[in-house]
């Protein structure tokens, strides 16, 4: 017995089904190329603009130069740059450089080679220990684990938390962090002043989550990062920003201190988005 042919209505139907599910395998696709290691590499961030000066006495600057990568910046000179990477321009060849191996976009197998401790947040063999004091800037790490690309699996102490003190905070970059933390995390990093924390809720962790990690480690102020569109910015200000006040802040720079510091601020920076 011969199956019927489908009508000329139905084979259209069929077609029209097809298209759309090869044009979301498409957007899918050029989704995840934006924060995965391809073949094609992602494009440069634009050039974030640094002030001139460094900040006073008693105070630390952070400038947001795009996607997870931070400029950090004390008052006695010391600069570093958090997420180091090919693909976000560094102003600066920083005193210090921070990087995981999550993707591309987040560490550089070629830094430059004027900068002078380059701490990576994962070890070949082993776990990662960091423990630097450079002049006014102490740099330590906490190693966290990670999703293993395309495999689902787990990578022990791929990815590191770096902790940056100076002026008398601490300021936590989560970087590519992918789970909620243990005690034993928590006792590791200490009382933390300022958390750069993933947003985008989709290669880290869902939102409802990176909020979970912001109740655990309990900072007073928290600053959005892994960013790729405004979006995910305004998602994750509508589940956070309901318990704690947003702050706008008018550039990607902002000056910290000690004695400025609030309550609780979700403090969100200008990003330079690509």
């Amino acid at each position: 017995m011969h199956r019927a042919l489908p009508s000329r209505r139905r084979f259209a139907q069929l077609l029209s089904a097809a298209g759309a599910a090869l044009a979301l395998c498409a957007a899918a696709s050029a989704a995840f190329a934006s924060c995965a290691p391809v073949a094609g590499a992602p494009r440069a961030w634009p050039a974030a603009v640094v002030p001139e000066a460094p900040p006073s006495a008693g105070s630390v600057e952070l400038t947001f130069l795009g996607h997870a990568t931070f400029l950090l910046r004390t008052a006695g000179g010391v600069t570093a740059i958090m997420d180091y990477t090919d693909y976000v321009p560094a102003p600066i060849t920083p005193d210090i450089a921070t990087m995981n191996i999550a993707h591309p976009t987040h560490y550089s197998l070629n830094p430059d080679p004027g900068i002078k401790h380059v701490l990576r947040g994962w070890k070949e063999e082993g776990i990662a220990e960091h423990n630097l004091l450079f002049k006014d800037l102490r740099v330590f790490n906490v190693p966290t684990n990670i999703r293993e690309w395309g495999t689902g699996g787990t990578r022990y102490a791929g990815n590191s938390i770096f902790v940056f003190e100076a002026a008398g905070l601490c300021i936590a970059h989560l970087s590519h962090l992918h789970h909620t933390l243990t005690e034993e995390h928590l006792k590791q990093l200490g009382p933390i002043d300022v958390a750069l924390v993933p947003i985008d809720g989709l290669y880290t962790m869902p939102q409802s989550r990176a909020v979970e990690v912001v109740e655990q480690i309990k900072p007073k102020v928290v600053i959005p990062q892994h960013v790729f569109t405004p979006i995910a910015v305004e998602q994750f200000i509508a589940i956070l920003g309901a318990k704690w006040p947003v702050q706008r802040a008018e550039s990607a720079t902002a000056v910290l201190s000690r004695g400025t510091m609030p309550d609780r601020q979700l403090l969100v920076l200008k990003a330079p988005y690509r």
